[in-house]
């Protein structure tokens, strides 16, 4: 790890023997310990001591699976090295036996998670990851349950811009009639009319017995699917929305013939609105950037407020500014009369960071405690308003606090997870198994064993995801040593690739995942390509998930069309009794270039050029800025979302090509200087960024990129984070930043 070149002037509170930054002891004391009282009967003596005593006997086991994730890559580093390019399949995976990288692992035997909320059990959706450094964009995820489809199509490339249909700055009847008939053949798919098109209809209307009246050039007619109809908003006689329900998710026909869209329509619909979020991960890990006692406690305040339900931020337009709070539940009439309530917000988990560091924010013995142990203990201790029955705005209806577990190797640091909980519940005085994990599958030792995994998990298991960025990172380290491995967009249609994907659905499939936990995949990453992503992504639910994730509440409820066109419960069944795929021999090849140095001396520039250029734009934002996502412009000028684990491709694949030759130092320095002058200019309209190319020497994010690359084989599995971290505050020491 990089260790930071500055002097900590961190405020600190002696307790319990621990020394905790004072943002964070005042947040815990002041804000969080009295909310929470009447759950925990903790008040912060009893807290800090068992805290304390909880990284006493955590934080060595803690340190003790580092250790040993070092020796076993010390040996297959060895291995690699003795057997080149692409090992014997066999050899291979007895060699990986041999050392304990892979287990035995039990082939069936279903997980055992209980008082699990529908929206993880049982309904099929997009889920949004958000960082939770920006409590703005966790308020809007939180709101993204439900969502105009008429604006997400209206606002993006999912409607092309061609014959007069551009967006403009005031409303275009051209493209509005294209958003109006594309949603129009949506509702003919999904909830599909007998004997004529939405787009035919005149009236939406309720009868005296609650009954849905649909009137299509002047002719009654019915939903193929009646049982689609569960309800309507406003008065019997003038509804004002339509209530259906097709393959879990909701949809609701709004009608409004004064509205400037509804007024225009045949039958009055002035929008379209889709259940679209239906869970939202609050992240604390890769998109987001804590790196002290401050940084965390901002965090865990978000956090805090999401699960208090009280949370709000200013948000400014122009000249305007309006407070953005926490949708409330969205009510209706049952077709028997009766009240009934859909929960108005997104069901939401929070992503702990990984085993791996360490943070400044509490001194234990003069040393750092692990980040995971305290994100552990605190998150879910900020999730417990959540659980309230009488909160109007909270979480849970189960009783659970859900918490995904990223970055984890192998079976042993699931049992840790496990563990980790069995006392975070103890301290906080709740039931056991209350809080439920999701395991990633972004590690390959995690994916080689993922059988054994979810077992370790059986009792907590909430969902697995194919987290296939991180997992293509660690995919370069672990065989760093074999070879050049391919170019990136190479590596992302090799053969392990398809194997893990599939790998993970089976999995989860054989251990009764449906039913009680999600089997997800993973992020579109085109922020602006939403006609691309509508082609692309509805291949995930095809391939057996029940989520996948999405960069933006747009991106949600564009995605949710997809899952009204598949049915993934019947996905499942049938991939369920077509058997287990033989995938295993696949998920252990390399992705190492085996035809010899065939590239030109133009691809290996041009690779090496949009790596570091990706590196940079990202690299840059986090540490002279804090942002730890954001859309960046690529050589191209294209958005795309970056993040630590596509910065973590990035830098460890020009890792691997500097170790095997294929690039030099030089030519690194020289494509990042060249590059660093790109991103100045595409950075040129932001008051706050200070630019690379004014002094190379001088700019802290330019090193941070250089020691991402030359590092590369030094960091603990390729992770960015221990670079990221010391740079970004070495950053704030020499610039005053809180």
């Amino acid at each position: 790890m990089t260790t930071p070149q500055f002097e900590d002037r961190t405020e600190r509170v002696e307790v319990a023997g621990l020394q905790v930054a004072r943002p964070l002891y005042d947040f815990v004391n002041d804000t969080l310990l009295p909310e929470i009282k009447p759950e925990t009967n903790l008040d912060a003596e009893k807290f800090w001591a068992d805290v304390a005593q909880y990284f006493a006997d955590l934080a060595p086991k803690n340190k003790a699976l580092l250790a040993r994730r070092d020796e076993l890559q010390v040996t297959m580093d060895d291995y690699y090295r003795e057997n080149p390019g692409q090992p014997d399949p066999k050899e291979h995976e007895e060699f990986l036996r041999s050392i304990g990288y892979i287990v035995d692992q039990p082939t069936d035997g279903a997980i055992r998670t209980e008082n699990v909320d529908d929206e993880f059990a049982n309904v099929a959706g997009p889920q949004l990851v958000v960082p939770i450094t920006n409590a703005r964009f966790a308020i809007n995820a939180a709101n993204a349950r439900y969502g105009s489809l008429y604006d997400a199509l209206y606002g993006t490339d999912a409607i092309p811009t061609d014959g007069g249909a551009e967006p403009g700055k005031g409303y275009n009847p051209v493209r509005g009639d294209r958003v109006i008939e594309w949603s129009r053949n949506f509702l003919d798919e999904a909830v599909p009319l007998e004997g004529a098109s939405h787009a035919e209809v005149d009236s939406y209307e309720i009868t005296e017995s609650g009954e849905l009246k649909i009137t299509a050039d002047g002719n009654e007619v019915s939903l193929k699917e009646p049982e689609v109809y569960i309800g309507y908003q406003g008065e019997q006689s003038a509804p004002t929305g339509i209530v259906l329900r097709h393959n879990g998710l909701h949809i609701i026909i709004q009608l409004d013939r004064e509205h400037p869209v509804g007024k225009t329509d045949r039958a009055g619909v002035a929008d379209v609105v889709l259940e679209s979020a239906v869970t939202a991960i609050m992240d604390f890990e890769d998109s987001a950037a804590a790196v002290d006692g401050a940084d965390k406690a901002a965090a865990y305040q978000t956090w805090f407020g999401l699960n208090r339900g009280d949370i709000s931020e200013t948000v400014a337009k122009g000249d305007k500014s309006f407070e953005r709070k926490q949708e409330d539940d969205l009510t209706y009439t049952a077709k028997d009369g009766s009240e009934a309530t859909l929960h108005g917000r997104a069901m939401m988990l929070c992503r702990n960071v990984g085993h791996l560091m360490t943070t400044p924010a509490i001194l234990f013995n003069g040393e750092e405690v692990p980040e995971g142990l305290l994100d552990g203990i605190i998150t879910v201790a900020s999730a417990i308003p959540g659980l309230r029955k009488d909160n109007a705005h909270g979480n849970s209806r189960t009783g659970s606090v859900y918490v995904v577990k990223p970055k984890q190797h192998g079976p042993e640091e699931v049992a840790f997870t496990n563990e980790i909980f069995d006392r975070v519940e103890e301290i906080l005085n709740l039931p056991k198994n209350t809080v439920k994990v999701g395991v990633m599958d972004e590690e390959r030792r995690t994916s080689v064993n993922l059988d054994a995994c979810i077992m370790e998990a059986a009792d907590r298991l909430v969902f697995i995801n194919t987290g296939f960025l991180d997992r293509t990172g660690d995919e370069i380290h672990t065989s760093m040593q074999a070879g050049p491995m391919v170019r990136k967009a190479d590596l992302q249609t090799a053969p392990w690739k398809l194997a893990y994907e599939n790998h993970n659905v089976d999995a989860g499939l054989a251990h009764d995942l449906p039913g009680r936990a999600q089997i997800g995949k993973g992020m579109w990453a085109e922020t602006e390509h939403m006609a691309a992503m509508l082609e692309k992504k509805i291949g995930q639910p095809r391939e057996g998930a029940n989520t996948a994730w999405v960069p933006s509440p747009t991106g949600a409820t564009l995605h949710a069309t997809h899952y009204h066109q598949v049915n993934v419960h019947e996905v499942q069944d049938e991939l369920r009794a077509a058997g287990r795929r033989d995938a295993y021999a696949d998920l252990l090849t390399v992705p190492v270039n085996t035809g010899g140095d065939t590239w030109s001396d133009e691809e290996k520039q041009q690779e090496l050029d949009n790596n570091c250029q990706s590196i940079l734009g990202y690299v840059v934002r986090w540490v002279e800025q804090g942002v730890g996502c954001s859309k960046v412009p690529d050589i191209h000028d294209v958005d795309l979302m970056e993040d630590r684990a596509t910065l973590r491709i990035s830098s460890q694949l020009l890792a691997n090509w500097l170790v095997h030759g294929v690039i030099t130092e030089e030519q690194v320095v020289e494509s990042l200087e060249r590059m660093a002058k790109k991103v100045d200019e595409q950075n040129a309209g932001d008051a706050n960024y200070l630019p690379m190319a004014a002094d190379y020497d001088a700019s802290i994010g330019f090193q941070a990129a250089k020691d991402l690359i030359f590092k590369g084989t030094e960091s603990p599995a390729g992770y960015t984070e221990p670079i990221l971290h010391a740079k970004r505050r070495e950053f704030k020491a020499a610039h005053g930043v809180d």
